[in-house]
């Protein structure tokens, strides 16, 4: 069984009342919510470092692309929104 700690944080009133109607309409906890909308922004700004680490390592080994792929691509994209 996983355990749990408490977290208290401060909201600005309309966003407590938003959370409100939200867990009333879906039947679950204020703290259940918010746990979820944690959990999630976690996850997404983990994914988001990551990657930028990546792309840091890739710039440091001079892992660009060329100025002719560059061109083909901006050409590919030009002629996608011309449509």
């Amino acid at each position: 069984m996983a355990t749990s700690t408490v977290l208290t944080l401060r909201l600005e009133p309309q966003l407590r009342k938003k959370l409100d109607t939200l867990a009333k309409a879906t039947q679950r906890s204020r703290s259940f919510l918010a746990a979820e909308a944690i959990k999630e922004y976690v996850a997404i700004n983990e994914w988001q470092i990551s990657e930028i680490k990546k792309a840091i390592g890739e710039a440091d080994r001079g892992e660009f692309a060329t100025d002719d792929e560059m061109e083909r691509l901006f050409k590919k994209w030009s002629r996608r929104r011309a449509r």
